[in-house]
Order: C-alpha cells, then structure tokens, then sequence
C-alpha cells in the first residue's frame, strides 16, 4: 500500500480527474476528504467507500469553504498528508476583445484564487505537522501558448508559478509543493468540449486517440491519477516544485504526424550541398 496510513483531501473529487484520484488514493490505502459542488454526486461517490471516505461540500472560490474543509478533515483523520486541489472549469472562451470582464474574474476565481486558498490552507497545517503533499492541477496551457482560452492559461501559468514559489517557502518545513500539467483527458468537461456532451467519454476518448503522438492511445483520468499517487507518496519524497508533465510528450514536440527530419537523407551541408564527398 503506496498511502498507507495517510490521509488526504481532493477538491473536484466528485467526478472526472479527481474522482480517479480519490479511486487510485483509496485502493492504496489512503482515507480521502472528497470536496466538491456537486453534493448529489459527492455523497453518493463517498458512500462506496464507507469509513474511508466522506464528503464535504466546499466552493473553491469561497476562502472559508476552503479553510472548513481543511478544518473537517484533520478534525476527522487527525492529520492531514495530501491536499490534491484538482477543482477546475474551462472558463471564459473567445477573443481577448470581447472576452466579458465578469466571465474572466470568475474564471480567475476558480482556477487562481482556488488554488492560492488549497495552497493556503494545507500550508496552514502541513507545515506545523513537519510534512505534506500539496499536489495542484497545471495544464500543458500552462507550459505553451496557444493550447486553451486566454484566462485559462493565465491561471495554469500562474498555478506553475506559485508550485515553484511555494514549493521554496515550504521545502525547510518538510511540505512538497507539486503540479500536474496534462493534456486534455477524457473527462466530463473534456467531454463537453469535444462531442458537445458531457456524458459521451467514449467519444472523446476516440476524438482524443486519433491526434495522439501515442497513436491510438487518449489521455485517461486514470493517467492523472497515477501521477497524483507518484507525488502523493514518499516515493517522490525528494521532489518539489516540480510541474509534472501528463501530455504524451506534447510539450516537447510530439505530435500526431510524427517528428521533421525523421527519415534519412544525406547530411545537409553549407550552401546547399549534400553527402560527405566533396
């Protein structure tokens, strides 16, 4: 058991990415806090677990519902090890010239501030307690331009920032401070995005196979998870303020079509000339 006798709390646990993380955390022996705004899906998740999960609602863009989860966890466990805040939407979409201020503050508000209060608040205990896991959701928009809407990478490249900031302040106090920058997932929102359908994961699981660098292989919930599990555990336990990448090595150039330069030809020399013999 990879967490075995830890406990954690996971924001968005009630579907999608951190839905699989609760799944992945629990098989290896974790208790999980599940905080979401979707009370319905929440209680109803938490309740296959029995004794090793509970729910609790908690709006991420509400400071104090942050800090009462927080609060409600190590009241219920006793201590706190992992704060995995994978909350998230995709927020304002469009043009930055008509990109409505009101949708762009709310987008900030979920996305950064969330973020700044999960960081906060497992701070907040972690660093008394000499040990953590703060695991926060980045984006490949986070790493490169042109990858997600204007406000979304902003905040994804924000979240990139304050891991590596926060990660310094907290390393002398025995709390890792980590990021996760995926690709697209075959997720609800992803869904969404992809088929116009929430609930169409098949379809966006074909959608995303087909323009994989790993032909024939989406990105899965699943994938992120393993990746939160890796950082939630002492197996990373000399790694922080590290975004790690779950991107099929897009970020590095991996595409569909393959990479330039990939078949042989004669080398290429100045002024056009080619081959070693002069």
């Amino acid at each position: 058991m990879r967490l075995a006798n830890k406990f954690a709390l996971v924001t968005g646990g009630a579907s999608g990415l951190g839905a699989a993380a609760v799944e992945r955390f629990i098989a290896e022996g974790c208790a999980v806090c599940i905080c979401d705004i979707q009370d319905e899906a929440g209680e109803k998740f938490a309740a296959t677990f029995a004794d090793k999960a509970f729910y609790r609602h908690c709006n991420v863009t509400v400071e104090d519902h942050v800090s009462d989860a927080v609060d409600a966890a190590v009241e219920r466990f006793g201590q706190l090890d992992i704060v995995f805040h994978s909350a998230g939407i995709v927020g304002a979409v469009g043009p930055i010239a008509t990109t409505p201020g009101d949708e762009w503050r709310f987008s900030i508000d979920v996305l950064l501030n969330g973020t700044f209060y999960a960081l906060k608040h497992a701070a907040r205990v972690m660093a008394p307690q000499g040990s953590g896991s703060i695991i926060s959701m980045a984006s490949t928009a986070g790493l490169m331009g042109g990858l997600g809407p204007h406000a979304y990478a902003a905040a994804k490249h924000a979240v990139v920032g304050l891991t590596k900031n926060v990660g310094v302040e907290l390393a002398s106090k025995g709390v890792r401070v980590n990021a996760i920058a995926a690709a697209s997932m075959a997720t609800p929102m992803v869904a969404s995005v992809l088929t116009g359908d929430p609930t169409d994961l098949a379809g966006a699981r074909a959608t995303l196979a087909a323009v994989s660098p790993l032909h024939g292989r989406a990105g899965l919930p699943e994938d992120v998870a393993n990746a939160a599990l890796y950082l939630a555990s002492d197996e990373s336990g000399y790694t922080t303020g590290h975004t790690l990448t779950v991107d099929a090595g897009f970020t590095v150039g991996a595409t569909f079509e393959g990479p330039a330069f990939a078949e042989y030809a004669p080398i290429v020399r100045e002024a056009g000339k080619s081959g070693l013999d002069d």
